[in-house]
């Protein structure tokens, strides 16, 4: 076995296999439409991240978390020194449906077109996925072991926030986090232009918390021909506008403000956040991402209500998803109920911490270490995610989480409407880098 570790030597199998793996992780449909029992796909996919880790040479238990096809992967890699406490690296198998009349390509096809892999999943997660499993191949080659041990997990059912995959392993499998002191994950150490030579580099230090509501209206039925002062439909529809009308404060928690200073250093001038002209020319496509992490956000998604079109329902519903700043849940509740009138009641369909933690620390000079290494023009600086992951079920263990999927982005790629949207698709230049950072910092941190 291999001591080397902080200066790892250029590994071109790596770089093949990071792109072959990302395309079978995609070709394998592993939507997740939310029904407990998953889908098969997701066991298809668990059972070829199984394989690949044994061909690498180190042993992988295939899990399942509640019934079904509900199916993960777990390896852990001893490291060089065992005192340090261990790192969780995690990444999540399941997607979100995609409808395949909407986009230029098969959505699971993994076509490669303009240089980039097209396909669900591209950068939500099967990207890091890819490069995780690559670097754990490469690490079988070469004897290569970590600085410290390696928790590596993948998991099911993030999609649908992971009460059937990572809550589900914290409650009932909480020893294979023995040890575990931090984890990285998705959605950060992403680039974003600023000239030439000087590229941020995005790293996830906080994420809102996360608040699906069910909203109910009662009413009295009746015939639809009739004057009804009570109306369910009626109701509820004002409830929701004015849900999804309202404009929640903004408030800066320290990883905004962070990333802010850092900008308007590398702009050369000051950017005012309340700014959206300003926002928009100094972030371009990810000023969404970064708008969104300065208030709380609530937007109706869903309704459902009667059966007949002249029949008026007893009741009717809507669904809504709300993010709240980390500090914030018990004011994000109280304005959500300011807002209902009298006769609506809510829910909590799915209810989630907001994280936080500092910009500091070895990890994350780690990080800065393996971009620079590989980027010269690279900064780091901290951001909040305006969605969620996994990392807030690792959190209940006192986990201290990152979001770390290194990508150098071309500058005119509007990375923040791949999420989730039409067309998904991650370069493959950008998924060799990252592949290699990645390999940098699993070997230092």
């Amino acid at each position: 076995m291999s001591d080397a570790g902080a200066h790892p030597s250029p590994d071109l199998d790596m770089e093949r296999e990071v792109v072959r793996f990302c395309r079978d992780l995609i070709r394998i449909d592993t939507t997740n439409t939310g029904e407990p029992e998953g889908t098969v796909g997701e066991a298809l996919a668990a059972e070829y991240v199984e394989s690949v880790i044994a061909s690498a040479g180190f042993d992988a238990e295939r899990f399942t978390t509640t019934q079904g096809h509900r199916q993960g992967v777990v390896t852990r890699i001893p490291g060089r020194d065992p005192q340090r406490g261990a790192l969780l690296v995690h990444g999540h198998l399941d997607v979100v449906p995609a409808k395949g009349s909407d986009w230029s390509v098969d959505p699971f096809s993994a076509e490669i077109r303009d240089g980039m892999i097209w396909g669900r999943g591209a950068v939500d997660m099967k990207d890091m996925d890819a490069m995780i499993l690559a670097n754990l191949a490469s690490w079988g080659r070469s004897g290569q072991r970590p600085e410290r041990d390696l928790v590596v997990l993948f998991t099911p059912d993030e999609e649908a926030g992971g009460r059937n995959g990572a809550h589900w392993l914290v409650d009932n499998r909480p020893e294979l986090f023995a040890g575990v002191t931090e984890c990285v994950g998705e959605v950060g150490g992403f680039s974003l232009t600023i000239h030439d030579d000087l590229r941020l580099y995005l790293i996830q230090v906080a994420e809102k918390g996360l608040m699906w509501l069910r909203l109910r209206a009662t009413g009295a039925p009746g015939h639809g021909s009739m004057v009804h002062d009570h109306n369910a439909v009626t109701t509820l529809a004002e409830s929701v506008a004015a849900i999804g009308r309202h404009r929640f404060p903004q408030q800066m928690s320290p990883s905004v403000s962070g990333l802010f200073e850092e900008l308007s250093k590398a702009l050369g001038r000051p950017i005012d956040p309340t700014d959206e002209e300003q926002l928009r020319s100094a972030l371009g496509p990810l000023a969404r991402i970064v708008g969104a992490t300065l208030h709380d956000t609530a937007n109706p998604t869903m309704l459902s209500a009667g059966y007949k079109v002249n029949v008026l329902p007893e009741s009717a519903e809507a669904q809504v998803d709300g993010r709240y700043l980390p500090g914030g849940r018990q004011q994000f509740i109280d304005q959500i109920d300011a807002l209902l009138p009298p006769g609506v009641t809510r829910e909590f369909i799915h209810d989630d911490v907001a994280l936080e933690t500092s910009f500091d620390g070895p990890t994350i000079a780690a990080m800065s270490a393996a971009l620079t290494a590989e980027d010269a023009g690279a900064r780091p600086v901290p951001y909040m995610l305006s969605g969620g992951t996994d990392a807030k079920a690792f959190s209940r263990l006192g986990i201290r989480a990152y979001g770390f999927a290194p990508l150098r982005l071309p500058p005119d790629l509007d990375f923040a409407s791949l999420f989730h949207g039409v067309d998904e698709r991650v370069p493959i230049e950008s998924l060799q880098f990252g592949a290699r950072v990645l390999q940098r910092f699993l070997l230092t941190a």
